[in-house]
Parts: structure tokens; C-alpha cells; sequence
């Protein structure tokens, strides 16, 4: 699968607090989370002003603070079709296969793409190509069983798929 989008560049250590602030934990509506997105973060308008297939580029530790499964949950029903970061809080990991948002750990690439930048990422091959400036990065990639269970849609759904014994 490759995803092609505008870069939104966030920072390190950017929580769930920061991806769905806590007074809209309310509700369980994925759309309506969404629209709430990356409010209380560096770009406050980002709900707002993102396109959908806009791609988020962050530092490290990327999804720490509480093991909410809203803010992955938020990212995906915005529309952004694959964060990139230096490092994931575990947790957040394990929250974004589960529903099926495709997430890479790629350091030199987050160094180097900069906001505004036009990426393309070949999540089979783990590369990463910054269209802007021509410059090609190598991610770490997943082992088959996580791209299956992300080409799934998430884990129930790849559930659903090996019981009917399609996966």
C-alpha cells in the first residue's frame, strides 16, 4: 500500500492529551472525536485546516500520556492515513494496529521532511520518499502479520477475516 500526502510536522512527546483533549472523552462517535483532533497540540487549527490524506510527521514518543484508544481512533476518522514519528509510546502502538492506523518509526526521515512537505510511503517496502525533495528514507517495517492485520483495517476486522478463513 502507498499513501501519498502533505506533511504536518508536530514535535516530541506529543500525548493523547494534546491528540483528543480529555473534555471530549464523552463520547465514543469516531467522527465527532475527529473533529477535535490535535486541538490542544502545536497546530491548534489542525482539525480544522488539514485535508484528509494529510500525513502527520511527529518526534519521539509519539501517543504517550493515558492508554485512551480515542486518539488513535480520532486521527483515523480525520482522515490522516499514516503518522510518521521518530518513536510511538508503546501503547499507542499497540492502539493504532488494533484499529488499523498505519503508524512508521523513521528518525533520519522525521529529521529531514519538513511541514508542508508532499511524502509518499510504501508501507510494504518500509520507504519513505519526500516528493518535495526528492530524498528517499527506509522506515522500520512491519512484520506480515501487523501489514495484514493493517491491510485488514485493524485487528477485529482481520479477526473476522481469519475465522471466515480469508486472511
Amino acid at each position: 500500500m502507498v499513501i501519498r500526502g502533505k506533511v504536518w510536522k508536530f514535535g516530541d512527546n506529543v500525548d493523547t492529551d494534546q491528540i483528543i483533549p480529555a473534555r471530549y472523552l464523552n463520547t465514543s462517535d469516531p467522527y465527532e472525536l475527529a473533529q477535535h483532533v490535535m486541538e490542544d497540540s502545536e497546530h491548534t487549527n489542525f482539525a480544522k485546516d488539514h485535508q484528509k490524506g494529510d500525513i502527520i510527521v511527529a518526534g519521539k514518543n509519539f501517543g504517550s500520556g493515558s492508554s485512551r484508544e480515542h486518539a488513535p481512533i480520532a486521527i483515523k476518522y480525520a482522515g490522516v492515513p499514516v503518522v510518521i514519528a521518530k518513536s510511538f509510546a508503546r501503547i499507542f502502538f499497540r492502539n493504532a494496529i488494533n484499529i488499523g492506523l498505519p503508524i512508521v518509526e523513521a528518525p533520519q526521515a522525521v529529521d529531514e521532511i519538513n511541514h508542508g512537505d508532499e511524502v509518499e510511503v510504501d508501507l510494504e517496502k518500509g520507504i519513505i520518499k519526500n516528493i518535495t525533495t526528492g530524498k528517499e528514507y527506509q522506515a522500520t517495517r512491519f512484520p506480515q502479520e501487523l501489514q495484514a492485520i493493517l491491510k485488514a483495517g485493524g485487528l477485529m476486522e482481520y479477526a473476522k477475516q481469519k475465522l471466515k478463513g480469508n486472511a
